[in-house]
């Protein structure tokens, strides 16, 4: 189903290409005077140069062939030239009809879908998820849902920190606590025990402990790098260690990205890629990409219209280590032999640019990707609290992202409790669900790139700019639409007819642009743009609503229309919420 603005913009081509000008010259975008007009184009000032004429001529001319459009009702010449638009309200009525129809509510689908994989989350194992992961995981899972709704097939992938130094710790400090451990018994070659020698609330006091403790004692450092190293060869005692490090991380991982709605297809890890690691490092090497700098083996990414110095990709350290970019290759190498995606899309902290640079330059200079394959780093910015300095807790430690998400949920809590009677476990599931719209929507309004303030009292406030607004606004229609159903009144064939108000067509006219909204995030991987959209979308319903009796309307066709109005811009409020990865209560 085509967008609004691409059929009204077909009938100024046409207007323009009969008064005698380029159709290119027809570019129609919303008015920035919604008081005069509703759509414009500024094509006759674009025009006066080339036909040499004033640019009101050129408007005029055009507005005489739009009198007969279809879905122009008004056009006006303004001088100095523009075309102002106003659309027909018999046109909007039948696009919204037709969108309420088709079940992806007139959003096109590609003829040719692309593979995409989204790399978000990114958390190290054996620690505990806390604020600093939020953005990954919230910005992620969200361009994952629309690059899906546009669409496309999309595979997120966690890729977790699981095969570093921070292992070798754990090992160290583990043998030292509990030396009688078969692990550690080189002589040992039975079957290693099932269960794991820790609990995740064990294992995450045992890796900050050992880390601070290694800073301090050299000869510890040295003993969990050789750690490290052994588990990296292979040791059997390790590797068995490292599988209960794994299981034990992996189920709380999931538990508590369970309690944002985030969720990977794939568990994928450093680990997954050391396999390809020596292969690709002979190849390299072979064919003539990586050579010996300083003792590393580097890969040059220097280009010619480099307006700043960007240094070689390192991949191998001079004592044959491995690095964060010899990683990230690899795992090219592997999504490209799994995969074989036609775009990857890497949503990291905005510091790590020069990094992503670097290998995506690597990358395609040595074939790890074809030439065509989209490498696309969307960069995040900080979580700051309302001091402008990172995001931390009372104390002034950084605050686990479990305690963020309970002390939103028991403030929303108290707020629907404190507001009427309700069942407790009716109260806790919809505090959870407001909750999680509070910190996604808190997030995601924000431009990815941007630092933000994460302000707790004005995320949670049911009034402005915030996701408990956006929901309540849902539950309101969703209020009115079951009172209408329980007066027995019949809810299938309902059809949206001209608008009676200019509440009303301002509000048919918003969720019109629901398509090229979505498709626009997708290009532009730009979830803050549907969080704008949803928040317009809420306020034009909420004028309709506050100006317009809709079930105690007495003329049924009329109140029929309002019906129809009610049910497709909760269908694209409830899809727009779900890209955003939160959901709506049935009451609030």
């Amino acid at each position: 189903m085509n967008q609004i603005i691409e059929l009204i913009s077909a009938e100024l081509e046409c207007a323009f290409e009969k008064a005698g000008y380029e159709k290119k010259l027809a570019k129609v975008t919303l008015s920035n005077r919604p008081d005069l007009c509703e759509y414009q184009s500024n094509g006759a000032m674009a025009g006066a140069k080339k036909y040499k004429k004033a640019p009101i001529m050129i408007a005029e001319d055009v507005v005489n062939y739009l009198e007969d459009s279809t879905c122009i009702s008004e056009a006006t010449a303004v001088k100095p030239g523009f075309i102002n638009l106003k659309i027909d309200p018999a046109f909007v009525a039948d696009y919204l009809n037709k969108m309420n129809e088709d079940e992806s509510l007139g959003l096109s689908k590609p003829e040719n879908p692309k593979t995409i994989v989204v790399d978000y989350g990114g958390p190290n194992v054996a620690k505990p998820l806390h604020v600093g992961h939020l953005r990954s995981g919230v910005i992620g899972e969200s361009v994952k849902r629309i690059c899906r709704k546009a669409g496309h097939r999309v595979l997120g992938d966690i890729h977790l920190g699981d095969w570093g130094y921070q292992m070798g710790l754990i090992i160290t400090e583990l043998r030292k606590r509990q030396p009688e451990l078969p692990y550690f018994d080189d002589s040992f070659d039975g079957e290693y025990p099932t269960e794991a020698p820790f609990t995740i609330g064990e294992l995450e006091e045992i890796y900050p402990t050992a880390s601070a403790y290694a800073k301090e004692h050299d000869e510890y450092r040295e003993e969990a790098l050789h750690s490290t190293y052994l588990l990296q060869n292979g040791h059997r005692g390790y590797t068995a260690v490292w599988k209960h490090i794994m299981n034990v991380s992996v189920a709380d991982l999931k538990k508590n990205y369970e309690n944002l709605n985030i969720e990977f297809d794939l568990w994928k890890g450093e680990s997954d890629a050391q396999k390809y690691i020596p292969d690709m490092i002979c190849r390299l090497k072979d064919e003539g990409f990586a050579h010996i700098d300083e003792g590393a083996l580097v890969i040059d990414v220097k280009e010619e219209s480099d307006t700043k110095e960007i240094p070689p990709c390192m991949i191998q350290k001079s004592d044959g280590a491995s690095l964060y970019g010899t990683t990230d290759l690899a795992t090219l190498v592997q999504r490209e032999e799994d995969f074989d995606p036609d775009k990857v899309i890497y949503v990291v902290d905005k510091r790590q640019e020069l990094h992503f640079v670097q290998v995506f330059r690597a990358a395609k200079k040595t074939g790890i990707v074809k030439e065509n394959t989209e490498l696309k780093f969307l960069g995040f910015g900080t979580m700051n609290g309302k001091d402008g300095k990172p995001f931390k807790t009372r104390e002034g430690g950084v605050m686990r992202l479990e305690s963020l998400i309970s002390e939103i949920n028991d403030k929303m809590f108290e707020k629907i409790t404190d507001n009427r009677t309700v069942e407790e476990d009716e109260a806790k599931e919809t505090a959870k669900k407001i909750a999680i719209a509070a910190i996604k929507y808190g997030d995601l309004s924000n431009q990815a790139a941007k630092d933000y303030i994460f302000d707790v009292d004005r995320f949670t406030s049911f009034e402005g700019n915030t996701g408990p607004y956006i929901l309540y606004t849902i539950v309101r229609i969703k209020s009115i639409l079951n009172k209408y159903r329980e007066a027995e009144n019949e809810m299938d064939a309902l059809k949206v007819s001209e608008a009676h108000s200019d509440s009303e067509k301002a509000l048919m006219l918003e969720v019109c642009k629901y398509n090229s909204v979505m498709q626009t995030a997708y290009e532009e991987i730009a979830p803050h743009k549907i969080c704008a959209y949803i928040y317009d979308l809420a306020n034009a319903f909420n004028h309709f609503y506050h100006e317009t009796k809709i079930l105690a309307e007495e003329d049924k066709d009329k109140q029929k229309s309002y019906i129809a109005l009610l049910t497709i811009t909760k269908k694209v409020l409830e899809s727009c919420i779900d890209v955003l990865g939160f959901e709506a209560p049935e009451r609030m």
